[in-house]
């Protein structure tokens, strides 16, 4: 143990000081944040020691709210106000990003992976542009979905059975997109996937219990989260869906303002959104499990499913990119010796469409800048998946047919 620590100290201290700057600099303030009307009354009930009353008015990612439960005390110590406690519950979150970051540096180190490959990838977990947006939206759980989905698909690639199955319940039960790492994980283990998944099933059960045996308040948001009313007001210009919707009445945000340009939803391309982004992750995964031959499927696999639930979300928004960039930079710091670069170019696009271009472009334009970067990536994904293995074999059917059509008959 104090091996790893000297042999990791320098990612470790470059971790810490990046989580106190992110932290100080982004998390200054949750007023008309979505942590401010969803999560802040939990954690209040929480601090003032009605348990029974934060489990009842906890939003549709309760259980995020749970695991993170003990970091809202904290400032109770020191007399720390609401701030103080906005910051606190960030921490674990800033936290599990930058630990998965180290461990991905410690396995880049005995790869023999370059320093700027190895401070790059450190960057992507603990200084990324976007982790700015989940502050700013109040939502730094993603942080922490994000790094333990792609740390379970590490410890499954290495054989850690048990520890896959408790990072997949964690992530899921964090916050219950973290279902579509399901395949990936799985795909790693063809000897214990029964195991794995009864580890996983057992963790949620632990988290979510509470959150469902307090009422039906937490059943009814997970089930509107899952499968959006058709009628939902928010339907934004990054995602495939937005074209066929209509300039007509006009729109106004979840507070009342104007949004000059946008769209009108198409009932049935919302409601399937998110049932979509779950289905499509099963065929995807045995389609890996038969055809692929990339190197470190798994992350690869849990890459693209990270990037399709963005495109696919009619709620799409920045920081919904950045577990897709943690599970791309994955893979390329794993599978290349170079930087992981794309992960870079993912983040510097994302920030391009998502902060940039709304200050310059209306939002039919934001939605063809977004559909330029993602539809590119994901088929530059599809391809390094699927098509390498495919197009050997279809080449070798094809060399074979020519031979046997050119060679000279007999008898």
């Amino acid at each position: 143990m104090l091996h790893r620590l000297r042999t990791n100290a320098v990612a470790i201290l470059a971790s810490a000081i990046g989580i106190l700057v992110v932290g100080w600099l982004d998390f200054y303030g949750y007023v008309w944040s979505d942590y401010d009307t969803e999560a802040r009354p939990a954690f209040d009930a929480l601090i003032h020691g009605h348990v029974l009353r934060a489990l009842q008015v906890a939003p549709a990612y309760g259980g995020s709210l749970i695991l993170r439960s003990p970091f809202a005390l904290l400032p109770g110590l020191w007399g720390g106000g609401e701030l103080a406690v906005y910051r606190s519950v960030a921490l674990p979150c800033l936290a599990g990003a930058a630990a998965v970051g180290i461990v991905i540096v410690g396995q880049m180190r005995r790869a023999h992976r370059s320093r700027l490959a190895r401070a790059l990838l450190l960057a992507l977990f603990v200084a990324n542009p976007l982790t700015l947006r989940t502050g700013e939206f109040g939502h730094p759980e993603e942080l922490l979905s994000a790094a333990f989905a792609v740390a379970a698909v590490l410890a499954a690639t290495r054989g850690h059975v048990t520890w896959a199955g408790v990072l997949l319940g964690l992530a899921i039960a964090n916050k219950e997109w973290a279902i579509i790492a399901t395949g990936p994980v799985l795909l790693a283990l063809p000897g214990a996937r029964i195991r794995a998944l009864l580890v996983a099933a057992g963790v949620v059960t632990v988290v979510l219990g509470p959150l469902l045996l307090a009422g039906r308040g937490f059943a009814t948001q997970l089930s509107a989260a899952a499968s959006l009313n058709s009628a939902s007001p928010i339907f934004q210009p990054w995602q495939v869906w937005w074209f066929l919707g209509s300039h007509g009445a006009p729109v106004h945000g979840l507070f009342g303002g104007l949004k000059p340009g946008y769209r009108t939803g198409v009932g049935w391309a919302i409601a399937l959104s998110h049932p979509l982004i779950v289905l499509i992750s099963g065929p995807l995964t045995l389609l890996a499990a038969r055809f692929s031959r990339a190197r470190n499927t798994p992350m690869l696999l849990l890459a693209l499913l990270l990037l399709l639930r963005a495109e696919l979300d009619v709620w799409d928004t920045a920081y919904y990119l950045l577990p897709f960039v943690f599970a791309l930079g994955t893979w390329e710091a794993l599978t290349f010796e170079r930087p992981p670069v794309g992960g870079l170019v993912a983040t510097l696009a994302t920030w391009g469409v998502f902060v940039w271009a709304p200050a310059h472009l209306g939002p039919d334009d934001q939605s063809l800048l977004f559909l330029a970067a993602a539809v590119p990536a994901t088929a530059s994904i599809l391809i390094a998946l699927y098509a390498p293995s495919g197009w050997r074999a279809a080449l070798r059917a094809d060399s074979h047919d020519i031979a046997r059509t050119l060679a000279p008959r007999t008898g």
